[in-house]
């Protein structure tokens, strides 16, 4: 959302990314990975902003290869009402959707790869007098629904008719259409993450990076890892910064991109 991070990994995938760019990884059978934030800015702070959000694989899918995708700022869809007061960031799902506009789809072994998983990674801005409705789900089938109020829990805002003012996860009913509505005497917008989806269903075990569904399972994930390191690590630092100078890039099975000359940001040295 803003700054920027340096990515690298054990199969050899790299990329700096920030400023709106969305990252998914599938971990999947095993990979070491890591994030540096690099500073890049010599004349004004680096900040940093983001969400890192993890979405458990089913078993069947626990040891598929890892894979890697990067969405560039200016492919993320944002909706924004008709007045400008209430926007929406879909970091994934169909939802908010405008005619001819497609999601971004990740991974294809991710739980958010199947439609019928219905996950949504939403980010909600609501200026004051704005107000936006968050529609149900698309399934029928048993969906989990939380918003979290992540900034202006001072600003009174009406989620579902009711007054919140304290930073909060709401457990909403995904049946229902969900009303977000701020005062126009509101002293500052209101930002939420929405995050759904179908739940898997089934037992969850987790020991440090490793997620699995038994505890017998995270041994052999600890022993693998000892056998293996997961391929290594092919770069000079373990702690791999790119040079200052670099520029928003994504290295994916060898072939680096990067993204649109409008949307690149200049790096002071």
């Amino acid at each position: 959302m803003e700054g920027l991070i340096d990515h690298a990994d054990s199969v050899g995938n790299a990329g700096r990314y920030g400023e709106g760019d969305v990252q998914w990884m599938t971990a999947g059978g095993g990979v070491v990975h890591g994030e540096m934030f690099p500073l890049v800015h010599s004349d004004r702070p680096n900040s940093l902003r983001l969400f890192q959000i993890w979405l458990n694989l089913p078993a069947v899918s626990k040891m598929v290869q890892p894979s890697f995708a990067m969405f560039w700022n200016s492919d993320v869809p944002v909706y924004k009402t008709d007045d400008e007061k209430a926007s929406v960031t879909v970091w994934a799902g169909d939802y908010f959707l405008e005619e001819n506009v497609t999601q971004n789809s990740p991974p294809p072994d991710s739980w958010a790869a199947d439609p019928s998983n219905d996950v949504a990674v939403l980010h909600i801005t609501v200026q004051p007098g704005g107000s936006i409705v968050i529609p149900k789900a698309n399934s029928s089938a048993d969906i989990n629904r939380s918003v979290y109020l992540i900034e202006g829990h001072k600003s009174n805002v009406k989620v579902d008719g009711k007054v919140i003012n304290e930073k909060v996860c709401l457990t909403m009913d995904a049946t229902k259409d969900v009303p977000i509505e701020l005062d126009q005497g509101a002293k500052e917008e209101v930002q939420f993450l929405l995050l759904q989806g179908k739940p898997i269903n089934e037992p969850v075990a987790q020991h440090g990076p490793f997620v699995m569904n038994t505890q017998s399972e995270i041994r052999d994930a600890f022993m693998d890892y000892q056998r293996t390191q997961f391929g290594g690590w092919p770069w000079p630092k373990d702690d791999m910064v790119f040079p200052q100078d670099k520029g928003r890039f994504a290295l994916i099975d060898g072939k680096e991109t990067r993204p649109p000359a409008s949307t690149t940001e200049s790096c002071s040295s």
